[in-house]
């Protein structure tokens, strides 16, 4: 029989475990804030990296959720989502604009939660 001790331990590691698996790890830029957003209007290579990279993130979406599919959106169409959550919360970072944007045209309803 093992200590009540060791037990305890054992169940926190296994449920932070669990807990860490369930977070999606964001691949993509070293500032994702809203200000780099902001600043990248300017530098339309840097612009365009973001907005590349929100389209992917969508069509990866559809990849993983087969049911509940994003439907085809313009480059006019992210970018404005974007900048309109940018503009309510400037401290978020923009990468959240686009869990909020397969949210709404998904027709989910439900946040991704992170």
């Amino acid at each position: 029989m093992l200590p009540k001790g060791l037990i305890a331990f054992l169940v926190l590691q296994l449920a932070s475990c669990a807990q860490a698996a369930t977070v999606p790890r964001m691949l993509g830029f070293d500032d994702n804030s809203c200000q780099a957003w902001v600043e990248s209007k300017v530098d339309p290579e840097r612009r365009g990296e973001y907005l590349a990279w929100a389209r992917g993130f969508l069509s990866g979406h559809n990849y993983a959720n087969q049911k509940q599919q994003v439907s085809d959106i313009s480059r006019g169409t992210v970018e404005m989502f974007i900048e309109r959550f940018c503009r309510d919360k400037p401290a978020a970072p923009f990468t959240d604009a686009i869990y909020r944007m397969s949210d709404q045209y998904s027709g989910r309803g439900t946040a991704i939660t992170r």
